[in-house]
């Protein structure tokens, strides 16, 4: 890999990571009645979504959907099965049960994640249009209406998000 290579991708992660951490900020902003200073973040993020997506397009991880479907499920499977486990057993092993909840709430829902991505990809033909739900606590998808409650982390329906 080139020194340029290795730029862009140190470069992608930063500005990923500060796309976040500004939606983050801009949640405690809304939470403290600051709608300007929420708006200032959120429209830093997208700028820093920009310049991340930039960097990804040029590391040519973007390919075509069937490519992009099958990448994402080995990606959350080997999370699951492989990085999750450890960093469960690390913060149990510590005492820290925010740590542990927080890795064991992603673990399970990246294994819906994945179930998700096997299910589109084995149904590429159809082209299926629906929505998608998000647990706002947890990050579990479901495809379709939320349900009551959240099957990993047992939140009420008005926690999940509409995404379409």
């Amino acid at each position: 890999m080139s020194k340029t290579e290795d730029n862009l991708k140190a470069a992608f992660d930063g500005e990923a990571k500060a796309c976040l951490r500004l939606l983050g900020y801009a949640e405690a902003a809304e939470k403290e009645e600051m709608p300007y200073f929420a708006g200032l973040f959120r429209a830093i993020s997208a700028a820093e979504r920009v310049h991340a997506l930039n960097h990804l397009r040029l590391m040519k991880e973007i390919e075509d959907t069937q490519t992009n479907l099958q990448k994402s499920f080995e990606r959350e499977t080997s999370v699951t099965d492989n990085v999750y486990p450890e960093m469960i057993k690390t913060a149990d092993e510590e005492g820290n049960k925010g740590a542990l909840t927080s890795f064991s709430h992603a673990r399970d829902a990246e294994s819906f994640h994945a179930k998700l991505y096997k299910n589109a990809l084995d149904h590429m033909i159809e082209e299926k249009v629906t929505h998608y739900n998000v647990c706002g606590v947890c990050g579990y998808v479901v495809d379709g209406d939320a349900p009551d409650e959240c099957p990993v982390c047992g939140a009420k329906k008005e926690k999940f998000f509409r995404v379409d």
